[in-house]
């Protein structure tokens, strides 16, 4: 699990140090304060990590000291500087998508660094690492890890992309496209065989509240196409699904490839975007139970409702052990100020919070 992000000088941020939850963890505020970059960026790193762990282990079984068995013969496959220097720089310009590296570097006098430390409840996986506003293509490492990610991390952005997957990751892997590489992984792991074996009871118990609440089934077909399968109805093509039931179904068929499982990682921005209240109480359901079934959420969002309905929701008695973490990023004269806490009230007033409750007042005061 991911334990701490410390941060200066990155886009909108001169320093911030940020301490998270195992569990689940929301990034509240603005537009423009910054909150899809703390995401992109913890997720840039972490799928990094596990992409090029993939690459050098493949399927075979890791031991110890990062060595891996190749028909009797032993290979290192643990991190090196000069691999992940060029690999981390590269997976933070795909994400973010700024001209060049140094463009997220932040700018006040001159040229300036931008330092980037995380740290890890495996302190084999801890790095920090470093970039001015003229690098190109590379960090400057100082802390290395000595493993790899294991567990590659799942980015569900604002949009929905089951009708766009047909065709995408091949569109998107041979022409240049100007869209942030979080769409081309997801829909790698869409696109993923679903999960068979001993772990389907856990999966079919976690599918079964999202199925329940898009009346009916996910299936991707032989040509690449997603469809919602309606019980006496047959199947409904995805562009004729409402796109807040398409939300919900990307959430289901993460969970039925186990990319959501086993202590992974979920960065999910603004998952109330599309939804009425309905789903977003689901939606808030569903990010509690997986986090309970070992997955770390990150969100970002500025919607009062939904962060109502987690607390109303952590009252649970299955959810009374759960540790969350509030962030609240404000428009200070420096740059964006983090405040942080256990509750919400820990992180001070949040203008579009508290302009949902202002207009809640209006409303009751008009006596409509």
């Amino acid at each position: 699990m991911l334990k701490s992000l410390d941060i200066k000088n990155l886009t909108v941020f001169v320093e911030a140090n940020l301490r998270f939850s195992p569990h689940r963890n929301a990034i509240v505020g603005e537009n423009g304060s910054g909150k899809s970059h703390l995401l992109r960026v913890a997720y840039a790193v972490l799928a990094a990590s596990a992409e090029e762990g993939r690459k050098r282990t493949g399927t075979l079984g890791v031991g110890t000291l990062g060595l891996a068995v190749f028909g009797g013969s032993v290979k290192s496959t643990a991190p090196t500087k000069t691999l992940l220097q060029t690999s981390v720089a590269d997976k933070l310009v795909a994400v973010l998508r700024p001209e060049s590296l140094g463009r997220l570097a932040r700018r006040r006098q001159g040229r300036e660094r931008s330092t980037l430390g995380f740290r890890f409840d495996d302190p084999q996986l801890d790095i920090t690492f470093s970039f001015s506003t003229s690098s190109k293509s590379e960090i400057n490492i100082s802390r290395m890890p000595t493993a790899w990610v294991e567990q590659p991390p799942v980015f569900l952005p604002t949009r929905e992309l089951l009708t766009i997957y047909p065709g995408f990751v091949s569109v998107y892997e041979n022409h240049y496209l100007e869209f942030e590489e979080t769409w081309r992984d997801t829909c790698l792991s869409l696109g993923a065989p679903a999960l068979r074996g001993p772990r389907e009871p856990q999966i079919r118990e976690q599918l079964a509240p999202l199925e329940h609440a898009m009346g009916g089934v996910i299936e991707l077909d032989r040509n690449g196409r997603f469809y919602l399968k309606i019980p006496a109805q047959g199947r409904m093509e995805m562009p004729l699904v409402a796109e807040g039931w398409r939300k919900l179904a990307m959430l289901a068929q993460l969970i039925a490839t186990g990319s959501l499982l086993d202590k992974g990682y979920l960065f999910w921005d603004e998952p109330e975007t599309n939804l009425n209240p309905k789903l977003i109480k689901e939606v808030a359901s569903i990010i509690l139970h997986l986090c309970h079934s070992g997955v770390q959420v990150f969100i970002a969002t500025h919607s009062l409702c939904l962060m109502r309905e987690f607390d109303i929701q952590l009252q649970a008695p299955a959810f009374q052990r759960m540790r969350a973490r509030f962030f609240g990023l404000q428009f200070g004269d420096n740059g964006i100020d983090v405040q942080q806490g256990n509750s919400a009230d820990d992180i001070g007033a949040i203008a579009s919070l508290d302009e949902e409750l202002s207009q809640s007042d209006r409303y009751l005061e008009t006596g409509a």
